[in-house]
């Protein structure tokens, strides 16, 4: 929860200064105290739509002790669904006009998996924007994860991600470009964060809209960045919300997919990702594999639970505290009423008053 600065003692605007929520007395003595309300649009297919859910909400429940957070799940249409996961949407889910009704404090849209490289070609494009046109006016901080990200600066400013020539696949080291900014108070200036994606959007593209751009890797590719007025919307290209053994699952897929002729190429291990024994571990799975194959055998199996002990998270504390960050932001400055988007002293160009 954040200072209040009470008195004068210069410590409090040195903190200020330095990016920490310090309140007014007056911000303080008005603030009301209630729970957060934090919608989660899932558009994940339906083999990963229920461990997102749980990786988010993991995330979430991290976060600050004090508040009571409710989270909701809702989906849209256009989405490919089986006839069991509908069914699980239509029990546990809320529809977007019930969400719309009820009002957001904060909002997490997922990735997703698409059927053509074009967004706009996707089924639920449409209905996507129309949960981003109601958010962006109506909810204090969207946060978009992966495609998402890639499917909003889309829209609002017609920036197309580029396919890169190879899968960036595994645990990267990343940095802090801006160090004052309120949503990276107290956070590792050096941190690791697992990505899995066939397309990006750079520093240069975002930059030239005024996107500013918070954390990016050793390589250059930008992890984290946010809106114009540096709050309202938060771009994630990467996955903090990913548990320890995300990228193994992942890579299991990709093995039974070598096998099943869907991709002609055996996967390599997601970088940064396996140690020494974990690597001989795949090694010697692959190999069986690849018998198997020729011989006209069946899928070995995967050696899972062998290589999962050899694993190690470099990322969920950097994740939790940047989710902790974001929440405590959007607690300090959001209305009593989650149908309003800011107290009325909030200016909504520049909600954390750092313009």
């Amino acid at each position: 929860m954040p200072i209040v600065a009470h008195n004068s003692l210069p410590a409090f605007e040195k903190l200020r200064q330095d990016g920490q929520t310090v309140l007014t007395l007056d911000r303080a003595n008005h603030q009301d105290i209630r729970e957060l309300h934090i919608g989660l649009l899932n558009l994940m297919p339906d083999s990963a739509l229920s461990v997102t859910e749980q990786q988010f909400i993991r995330l979430i429940g991290s976060c600050n002790q004090i508040a009571q957070l409710f989270v909701h799940p809702f989906s849209v249409s256009g989405l490919p669904r089986s006839k069991d996961t509908q069914e699980y949407i239509d029990k546990y889910y809320l529809d977007f006009d019930q969400v719309r009704r009820e009002g957001l404090d904060a909002l997490i849209i997922t990735g997703a998996n698409v059927e053509s490289p074009v967004l706009k070609e996707q089924r639920f494009w449409e209905p996507l924007n129309d949960v981003f046109n109601w958010a962006l006016e109506n909810v204090t901080s969207v946060l978009c994860s992966c495609l998402a990200t890639h499917a909003l600066i889309k829209q609002l400013y017609d920036i197309d991600r580029k396919p890169l020539k190879r899968k960036i696949w595994g645990v990267y080291n990343h940095y802090i470009v801006q160090a004052q900014h309120p949503m990276l108070r107290d956070i590792n200036t050096r941190f690791d964060v697992p990505h899995s994606r066939y397309n990006d959007v750079s520093r240069k593209q975002l930059e030239a809209f005024g996107i500013n751009v918070l954390v990016e890797s050793t390589d250059g590719d930008v992890h984290m960045a946010v809106s114009p007025d540096q709050f309202r919307v938060v771009y994630l290209q990467g996955h903090p919300e990913y548990y320890t053994g995300s990228l193994l699952k992942e890579y299991k897929r990709e093995t039974s997919r070598f096998y099943s002729n869907e991709i002609t190429d055996y996967p390599p291990h997601p970088d940064n990702y396996f140690d020494i024994e974990a690597m001989s571990i795949a090694d010697n799975y692959q190999e069986k594999v690849k018998i198997a194959k020729n011989q006209g055998k069946s899928l070995p199996i995967f050696p899972e639970e062998q290589i999962q002990i050899y694993l190690h998270n470099t990322w969920r504390d950097t994740g939790k505290a940047v989710f902790n960050n974001w929440l405590g932001l959007v607690y300090q400055l959001t209305n009593v009423d989650r149908k309003l988007a800011f107290t009325p002293d909030v200016n909504p160009e520049d909600p954390l008053g750092i313009l």
